[in-house]
C-alpha cells in the first residue's frame, strides 16, 4: 500500500487547522488537565504561531513550547495508524498539551 506524498507546507496548513480548532484527538497532560489554568494553556496552543528553524526545522508546525506564567509548556502532534496503534506518516494526528518537563 502506498501513500501519497504531501509537501511540508500542506502538512503545516493541515497541523494548523487541526490544532486551531481541535478537530483531532487531543490529550492533555495530568499537569494540565488539572491545571486551574488550563483553559489558557489551550488556548495558547490554538493560538500559537512563533514558528523558527528552531523549533520547527522541517516546516510541518508540529510541535511548540511556550511560557505562561513562569511555566513552560509544549504542544506536539503524534502520527498514527487507523488503529491509532503504529506510526504512520501524515496518519491521524493526536495533540499532546503538557507541562515541558513532562516532554
Amino acid at each position: 500500500m502506498s501513500e501519497s506524498i504531501i509537501s511540508n507546507k500542506e502538512i503545516a496548513k493541515i497541523n494548523d487547522q487541526l490544532r486551531s480548532n481541535l478537530s483531532c484527538k487531543v490529550y492533555l497532560t495530568r499537569s494540565v488537565a488539572y491545571s486551574s489554568q488550563r483553559v489558557q494553556i489551550v488556548q495558547f496552543v490554538q493560538e500559537f504561531n512563533q514558528f523558527n528553524n528552531g523549533n520547527d526545522p522541517y516546516g510541518e508546525h508540529d510541535f511548540g513550547s511556550f511560557e505562561l506564567n513562569g511555566t513552560k509548556y509544549f504542544w506536539k502532534f503524534d502520527y498514527y495508524d487507523n488503529n491509532y496503534e503504529f506510526f504512520q506518516h501524515n496518519g491521524n494526528r493526536v495533540l499532546t498539551i503538557g507541562q515541558l518537563n513532562e516532554y
